[in-house]
Formats: C-alpha cells, structure tokens, sequence
C-alpha cells in the first residue's frame, strides 16, 4: 500500500467514521400514535476538560464609561448571549504542544507505513509506536527533517514548515443562501492545510533593539513555560487548534458510542466580552471596577504599569495561564497576559448592525486581501499593553496572518440546552 504523501499529506486522518450513537427506530407499540422515535439514550453535558460554563443572559456591549475619544468603534449596545463553555485559562504552551505532537506523529506514522484499512478506508494504526531515537527510523523520516545545509552540528531535526495539518470545514455563510439551495454538498466544503508551529520568532521581531532572544529560543518547548499562554499563533493557527480538538473528541466520543457534541471554536467578540465581565453589569474589568489595583496597592493583572515598569505586576513577559484571581464565571486573565483571538472581523462600526442575539460577524478572506479585509478583532490586553486596552469594552485588531508575542487564544463550545440546572448541575 503506497500513501501519496505530497498531494495527500494529511487527508487520510480527517475520515468521517459513521455512526449511530443510541440508535433509534420506529417503535413496535406506537399503537398508530404520535410517540416519537425509540429508544431514544438520556443525555447529560459532558463538561470539557479546562473549561467553565459561561450561563446565558444579558449584558450592554461596549465601553462602561464615556467614549473619550469619540472612536465610535464600540457604541453601547443591549446583547443576548445563549449558554457556552469557555476554558478557564488561556490556551498554553503544553496544550498546544499536545496538537504539534499529534501533527509531528500523524505524518510519521504516514511515511513509515503504519496504516490500516477501516470500512475500506486508509487510516492511521496509532497502536503501532514510534522510536524517534532510532537511527533506522529517522532515516525513514527524512522528508520531515531539515536539510543537511540547515543543520546545526548536523543534527537530524524535524523541520518545522513542514508540520502541516489538513482541514475539511463547511462554509457555511454560502451554503446559507437561498439561491445555493439545490447545489450539492461538495459546493459548500472548504479544504485547506495550514502549517501549525507557532513563529517563536515573533519575540525579537516584535521588539526592535531589544534583547529577547532567550524567549525565542526557549519558550516554546522547555518545562519552566510549560503552563504559559502559547503566543507567536496566527488567527488561521487557533482556528486550526480549534478544528483538531474538535475531531479529536469527536473521534473520541464516536468509538465509546456517545452522542458528539458541538465544535470547538474561537469565541465571536460578543462572547468574549459577556464572559470577561463575569456577569457584572457596565464594570470596565473583569474584576468589577474602577480600579487596576486593589486596596492593597497590588496589581490585578499582567500589563504594562506607568510607563514601562513591567515587573510590577509581579511578571516580566507572561505569566502563568492561571495567574491571579479569576473573574466571577472563574475566568482567569480575561484582562492582561496576552491578549485574544475572537472569531470576528474586526469592523469599526459592526455593533450598529450585527444581531442583538449572538451577534457574530465572521469573513474567512484569503491571505492576499486587502488589509483591510484581513482584520481580525482582538480583545483583552497583554503584558505589554497599558491598562486602557485591559477594559472588557476596549477593541482592538491584528491581521489574520500575523503573529505575535502579545497574543494567544482560547476556546468555547455550545452548551445544547437551556441552562446546566435542567440536568441536575448546581
């Protein structure tokens, strides 16, 4: 069995396997009435792993004092926002190294040959293992590795362009259309590869004249950052984390026979700013307000004080993804830290037209767009920001395809029902 490696590098681990969780059929005793299908299984929310539950609920989006310098990018608006999950902590460096190994390790079970058929399909055999130190392996895996000429002392290292994950999405703003109705499926499906190590380079190039070279050579990989926020990921890089964690419970939860549940995704703007506020109602931080530092003096998050005395806060760069206290819905570093991925466009007057329930203002644009175009809105602060951009009504933006030191992400997910209580959670 040959696997075609250049054209195909990935496609054979994204196989949709069908299932049928708790099937179902018509039930013999109906009697000719109306009672549903049967048997149909209890269903109870699974909580994912690292993340609360953000209730739904009401909140005013935009600024919670006076718009000083008349931007109008955030005009104060009554939103509706239904129930989600949101991970309590940025997305950090070990969290995001588990999605490089998986990638690192799918493409080697490829190029050695570790594949099985499943329903007469190609997939990886992940019992099979892998012996990195082997030399007669490595040599299996050169197309992985650098180049002779771009080793160091010769070292034999996986290249790190080349870890590549493959991603099968719907479009689902053209398939939405009326006109697009009768078209097949296959119209509406989007598939793309997107390389997925983070650009550790982002800490020298950020700062010009500045000696942060100790960062870009170890923050990403070594223990003492372990439990840090991943930085140095473009808006296509956490969009692509999202879609692998997704499949990657899914497939979970299809071999054990239970029901999927939603996607993991980016959180919209609206989303990110109703769970920052911790359900406190015109207060300019997460933790309530008026003030970044509490009676005792001691600041509440990780940003830049006065004018530039970064170690106040009690870090330098970043801290630990579960530094200080968190927010009301046990949020930490909604403000401050890195800053934050949202799904949305980022569009100076959005709020005067987007929905007054779930608002969500997502365009998937093309590297070589305008500018413009490729604004992504970005929320919350970073270690390297002043306490103006630490309020939860402050907006910013980034370029789609940038990537920088200051900015990482987290996730949320659907909540498929009312409200927890409706299950027995309390």
């Amino acid at each position: 069995m040959k696997l075609n490696f250049s054209t195909g590098l990935l496609a054979v681990l994204l196989v949709s396997l069908l299932a049928s969780c708790g099937g179902s059929k018509t039930p013999k005793n109906a009697q000719g009435q109306l009672i549903g299908v049967s048997p149909r299984p209890k269903y109870f929310p699974p909580v994912p792993y690292g993340m609360v539950y953000v209730p739904s609920g009401t909140f005013h989006m935009g600024p919670s004092d006076e718009d000083l310098n008349y931007a109008y990018t955030a005009r104060n608006k009554s939103i509706s926002i239904s129930g989600f999950y949101m991970d309590a902590t940025e997305i950090t460096n070990n969290e995001y190294r588990q999605f490089v190994k998986w990638v690192t390790d799918s493409i080697a079970h490829i190029l050695l040959s570790h594949v099985k058929s499943d329903g007469g399909q190609d997939v990886i055999d992940w019992k099979q293992k892998i012996n990195y130190k082997d030399k007669g392996t490595m040599d299996k895996l050169e197309q992985m590795t650098y180049a002779p000429e771009d080793r160091l002392y010769g070292r034999k290292e996986f290249d790190v362009h080349k870890l590549v994950y493959h991603i099968e999405t719907f479009n689902w703003e053209q398939a939405k259309l009326r006109e697009n109705a009768n078209k097949p499926r296959s119209k509406f499906i989007v598939k793309k590869d997107v390389a997925i190590y983070p650009d550790t380079l982002c800490w020298i190039r950020d700062f010009s004249y500045a000696y942060n070279e100790p960062m870009t050579r170890m923050y990403f990989w070594h223990p003492a950052f372990d439990n840090y926020p991943v930085v140095g990921v473009t808006w296509h890089q956490a969009n692509a984390f999202a879609e692998w964690r997704s499949k990657f419970w899914e497939d979970y939860r299809i071999s054990k026979n239970l029901f999927t549940e939603d996607k993991f995704q980016l959180p919209s703007e609206a989303q990110w700013e109703y769970a920052a506020r911790g359900g406190r109602e015109q207060s300019p931080y997460p933790w309530g307000g008026y003030y970044i530092r509490n009676k005792k003096g001691c600041l509440l998050a990780n940003f830049k004080p006065g004018r530039g005395n970064y170690p106040e806060d009690g870090g330098f760069y970043t801290v630990r993804a579960d530094a200080y206290w968190p927010n009301d819905y046990g949020l930490y570093n909604m403000s401050g830290n890195v800053a934050e991925w949202t799904q949305d466009i980022f569009y100076e007057n959005a709020y005067s037209f987007t929905s007054d329930m779930n608002p969500y203002l997502r365009m998937d644009v093309t590297d070589d767009a305008p500018p413009k175009m490729k604004r992504k809105a970005v929320r919350g602060g970073s270690w390297k920001d002043i306490g103006y951009f630490l309020q939860t009504g402050t907006r910013s933006y980034e370029y789609q395809d940038s990537a920088k030191s200051y900015i990482g992400f987290r996730c949320t997910i659907a909540f498929l029902s009312r409200s927890k209580n409706d299950f027995g959670h309390h």
